[in-house]
C-alpha cells in the first residue's frame, strides 16, 4: 500500500473516533433524560485490499484499509422491556383495586363524622327501649326518629358509593383517549423511523426512545403484544386485537347507551361496530356486539394474564350499574359472573341487602301485629299502610337482564335503599301505631318478635359465604370483608410494585447511562483519536522526507 493510501487509513481512524466521542458526549448530556437509552458505537474493518491469490488454500495477500463506523445502536433488552410492560400493567391493575377498597372503607366507616354502625345500634336501642314500655309516646317517637336517621345515613353511604362509581366512570374516557393518542403517535413514529433508516446507516435512536416510552405507558393501561419488522415498524396488539399496524390505528370508542342502563362508558373497537343509517341518512352505531374490548365475565387470574392494565381494573371496579340486593338474591350464577369481581357493585349489593332485610323484617312484624291499627279497625285501611318503611316508587322496575327467567323490566325494585322511605303516616304522628291490643293491654308479643328479628342469625353476605349473621353482626362482617380484601389487594400491589422495581432496575443497568463508564469510553476514544492523528503525522513526515530527498 502506498504512503498516500495510508493517509486514508489514518483518516478513517480520526473520523470513527470523532463519531464515537460525539456519541459518548450525547450519552453524557442525556444522563438524566427520562426514557433515554444509552447508545453505543459499532465499529468494523473496512474491506481489505487483496494483492495476490497464489496460495488461496493458505492465505491471501491482503492489506487493511482502516476502520469503518458501522452504526450507532441502542443498548436494550427485549426480554426486560416485555417483562416491565407486563408487570407494570399488572401493578396498575391491583393498585386501582387497592385504592377502590380504601375509598369503600372510608364510606362505610365514616359518614358525617359518625360511623354508620352507630345508626344501626341506635335503631336497635330504640327497639329495646320500646319493648320496655310499648305504649310510651316517647319510645314510639324515638323508634320512628331512629328509623328515619338509619335510612338517611344508609342513603348517604350508598350515595357515596354511587358517586365514587361516577368518578371512576369519568376517568375511563380519559384513559381511552390516552390509549388512542399513544397509538397515533406510535404510528407516526413508525413512519418517521422508517424514513430515516431506510437505505441509510443513520439510526433514529431518539425517536426509538420516544416510541419505547409510549409502549411503556401503553403497557400500564392494558395488555399489549408487539413486534418490530425488518423495516423498523412496530405493530401493536391491545388486549389481543390489532391496534397499531404499519399504515393505520384501530381506535377504541366509548358507548354510553347500548350497554349500560345508567349511561356508564363501555369501550369498544370502532372498526367492529355495526353501523346503520337513519331515515335522514345520518350514520349511527346500531350495535357493538363482538366489538367489546374486554370480556369482564372472565375470571381474573395471573396465570391467564387477565389481571393486567389500569383500564380493565377501573371497568371491573366500577361495574356497569348501581347494584342492589336483587343482584345477590335473584341468581347465584349472575352474582358470581357479573357482581363478585366488581369492588363497588359487590359492596353496594351487600349493603343494600342488609338495609332491605332490616326494613323487611321490621315491616313483617308490624304488619302481623295484633296492635296494627288496621287490625284493630279494619275500616281505616290495609295493615301494610301502618308499617315503618314504605316503597317510594311502586312503578320502579329493574332495567337489566339477570338471566332467561328474569328478562329486563320484569322485577319490581321494591325495598332498596334508594327506593324506600319512612312511612309518612308515622312521621306525621309516631303514636299512630300505639302497640296496644284491642283489650287495652300492651302488645308484648310484637315487641318480642321485633327483638327476635334483630337477633336471629339467618343472613349471609352473599352466596359464597356460609357464616350467618344477625342485623348487628352483618354490618361488622361486611366491614371485615372489605378490610380483608383491602389487605389482600394491598399485599399483592406491594409485591407487584417490588417486582416492577426489580425489573426496572435490571433494565436501567442496561439502558441507563453510567457517567463512570462513559468517561472511560471518552478516554479510550480520545486516545484512539490521538493515535490516529500521530499516525497521520508520521505518514505525512515520511512523505515530506521522500519528496524533499527526491527533489534535491
Amino acid at each position: 500500500m502506498s504512503l498516500m493510501a495510508n493517509l486514508y487509513v489514518g483518516q478513517s481512524g480520526l473520523q470513527t473516533s470523532q463519531n464515537a466521542l460525539n456519541t459518548t458526549a450525547h450519552n453524557m448530556a442525556n444522563i438524566d433524560t427520562e426514557g433515554y437509552t444509552r447508545q453505543q458505537v459499532s465499529q468494523g474493518t473496512r474491506a481489505y485490499q487483496t494483492l495476490e491469490k497464489k496460495n488461496e488454500c493458505i492465505a491471501w495477500k491482503q492489506i487493511g484499509t482502516g476502520v469503518q463506523y458501522n452504526n450507532c445502536k441502542q443498548v436494550r433488552s427485549e426480554f426486560l422491556d416485555s417483562s416491565y410492560r407486563k408487570e407494570s400493567g399488572r401493578y396498575a391493575f391491583y393498585d386501582v383495586s387497592r385504592k377502590c377498597l380504601e375509598e369503600v372503607e372510608d364510606q362505610l366507616q365514616e359518614m358525617n363524622g359518625s360511623e354508620f354502625a352507630t345508626s344501626i345500634n341506635n335503631l336497635w336501642t330504640a327497639v329495646q327501649e320500646l319493648a320496655k314500655d310499648p305504649c310510651s309516646a316517647v319510645a314510639q317517637s324515638a323508634l320512628v326518629t331512629r328509623a328515619n336517621e338509619f335510612l338517611t345515613r344508609a342513603k348517604s353511604v350508598y350515595d357515596g358509593l354511587v358517586s365514587y362509581q361516577d368518578n371512576l366512570d369519568a376517568t375511563i374516557e380519559g384513559i381511552v383517549d390516552n390509549i388512542n393518542d399513544y397509538g397515533d403517535r406510535i404510528r407516526q413514529l413508525n413512519e418517521d423511523i422508517v424514513n430515516i433508516e431506510s437505505g441509510k446507516e443513520e439510526k433514529a435512536n431518539d425517536l426509538r426512545d420516544e416510541r419505547n416510552k409510549l409502549l411503556d405507558k401503553l403497557g400500564e393501561l392494558g395488555k399489549i403484544d408487539y413486534y418490530e419488522d425488518t423495516l423498523g415498524n412496530v405493530t401493536v396488539l391491545f388486549e389481543g386485537s390489532s391496534f397499531v399496524t404499519t399504515d393505520h390505528v384501530n381506535h377504541i370508542g366509548i358507548d354510553r347507551t347500548l350497554v349500560s342502563s345508567v349511561g356508564y362508558a363501555t369501550p369498544y373497537w370502532e372498526y367492529a361496530a355495526r353501523r346503520e343509517y337513519d331515515e335522514y341518512g345520518i350514520e349511527y352505531i346500531a350495535s357493538i356486539d363482538g366489538g367489546h374490548v374486554y370480556n369482564l365475565e372472565q375470571t381474573v387470574s395471573s396465570t391467564t394474564d387477565t389481571d393486567i392494565g389500569k383500564l380493565k381494573s377501573v371497568l371491573l371496579a366500577r361495574g356497569d350499574h348501581n347494584a342492589t340486593y336483587h343482584d345477590i338474591t335473584e341468581s347465584e350464577d349472575y352474582y358470581n359472573t357479573n357482581i363478585a369481581q366488581s369492588v363497588i357493585m359487590n359492596v353496594e349489593a351487600e349493603f343494600d341487602q342488609m338495609i332491605h332485610n332490616i326494613m323487611t323484617a321490621i315491616n313483617k312484624v308490624m304488619e302481623d301485629a295484633e296492635s296494627n291499627p288496621a287490625t284493630l279497625d279494619n275500616t281505616i285501611g290495609l295493615k301494610s299502610d301502618y308499617v315503618l318503611f314504605v316503597v317510594a316508587n311502586d312503578s320502579d322496575k329493574l332495567t337489566y337482564d339477570i338471566d332467561e327467567e328474569h328478562p329486563a323490566g320484569t322485577i319490581d325494585t321494591g325495598f332498596t335503599i334508594m327506593n324506600s322511605q319512612v312511612n309518612p303516616i308515622l312521621l306525621k304522628d309516631p303514636t299512630t301505631f300505639t302497640f296496644r291490643n284491642v283489650d287495652g293491654s300492651e302488645d308484648t308479643a310484637t315487641m318480642t318478635a321485633l327483638k327476635e328479628a334483630f337477633n336471629k342469625e339467618q343472613y349471609t353476605l352473599n352466596p359464597n359465604v356460609a357464616s350467618r349473621n344477625n342485623f348487628i353482626s352483618y354490618y361488622n362482617a361486611l366491614v371485615s370483608q372489605v378490610a380483608n380484601s383491602g389487605d389482600v389487594y394491598n399485599s399483592i400491589a406491594a409485591a407487584q410494585e417490588q417486582t416492577v422495581t426489580a425489573v426496572d432496575y435490571g433494565r436501567e443497568q442496561i439502558v441507563g447511562v453510567s457517567s463512570d463508564e462513559e468517561l472511560e469510553y471518552m478516554i479510550q476514544f480520545q486516545n484512539a483519536y490521538n493515535a490516529s492523528s500521530r499516525y497521520i503525522n508520521v505518514v505525512s513526515e515520511m512523505l515530506e522526507h521522500l519528496v524533499t530527498t527526491l527533489g534535491s
